[in-house]
C-alpha cells in the first residue's frame, strides 16, 4: 500500500511518501517540508513532483491520498483540498481527510491528556483536546486562547502547537513544550496508514474543509442603482 500525504491547513506545505507492506510494515519513500505562509499553491504541486521522483514511483502506483483537512485558513486548506481531489479522481484512488489538529497530536506519541492549538488569526486559535495522541475527547473549535483551557484546572493540561507558542502567557504553562508546533505529512502519513492497515487511531474523514468560520473574503453585492440627478 503507497499512501501519500500532504497537508497546508497552516503555514506548514508538508509532503510525504510513505508504504506499507504486512510483512515490512511502515516505510518511508520520500518527504518534503516548507513553512510559508504565503505560498502554498507555489509550492505544493513541486514537492508532490519531487517526492514522487526520489522515491521512484509513478502515480499509478498510488492507493491511496491522504490530505489534511484542517481547521484552517480558507486560502491555503483549499490548495491541499482541491488538488487530493484532482489527483484522487485522475488517478481513480481514494482519498481520505484527517483533522489537521489530529495530525499533530498524533505526532507528539502523549499518553496523557493534553490538547493543541494552531493559529486562527485575529487573535484567536482553532484548538482540540485529547485523552491521548490517537484519540480526541472535545474539538474542533475556534475561538480566544483562553477557551483552549476554559473549565481546567490550572496547570492540568499541557497545550502543543503553534497557538502555545504565539500565546504563552495563555497556553504556555511553566516550562511547557509546544513541540510540535506545526502538522507533518510524515505524521499524517503513518496515521491514515495505521487506520487503513486495521490499526488504531484517529478518524479518517471525507476530504471536505473543515473551516469552522467564514472566510474573509466575500462576493460582492448588488450594484447600487444610482438615481440621475
Amino acid at each position: 500500500m503507497l499512501v501519500l500525504a500532504f497537508d497546508t491547513a497552516t503555514a506548514a506545505v508538508t509532503v510525504a511518501l510513505y508504504d506499507w507492506s504486512p510483512g515490512e510494515g511502515v516505510r518511508r519513500r520520500g518527504i518534503a517540508e516548507n513553512v510559508d505562509r504565503r505560498r502554498h499553491t507555489e509550492l505544493l504541486a513541486p514537492s508532490i513532483a519531487r517526492v514522487m521522483a526520489e522515491a521512484g514511483a509513478a502515480p499509478g502506483e498510488l492507493s491511496a491520498i491522504a490530505v489534511g483537512v484542517g481547521p484552517g485558513p480558507y486560502t491555503g486548506l483549499r490548495v491541499g483540498l482541491v488538488t487530493a481531489r484532482a489527483m484522487g479522481e485522475a488517478l481513480r484512488v481514494p482519498v481520505h481527510g484527517v483533522c489537521t489538529l489530529d495530525v499533530i497530536a498524533w505526532a507528539s506519541g502523549r499518553d496523557a491528556p493534553f490538547a493543541v492549538a494552531t493559529d486562527a488569526r485575529r487573535k484567536e486559535v482553532y484548538w482540540a483536546r485529547y485523552e491521548s495522541a490517537a484519540v480526541r475527547s472535545s474539538g474542533p473549535a475556534v475561538g480566544p486562547p483562553a477557551d483552549v483551557l476554559a473549565g481546567v484546572p490550572e496547570g492540568t493540561l499541557p497545550v502543543i502547537g503553534e497557538g502555545a507558542a504565539l500565546y504563552p502567557d495563555v497556553l504556555g504553562g511553566s516550562g511547557q513544550d509546544p513541540t510540535p508546533l506545526l502538522p507533518t505529512a510524515a505524521a499524517l502519513a503513518q496515521l491514515a496508514v495505521a487506520r487503513l492497515s486495521g490499526g488504531s487511531g484517529p478518524e479518517l474523514l471525507p476530504p471536505e474543509p473543515l473551516y469552522m468560520r467564514r472566510p474573509d473574503a466575500k462576493e460582492p453585492g448588488p450594484r447600487k442603482k444610482v438615481t440621475p440627478r
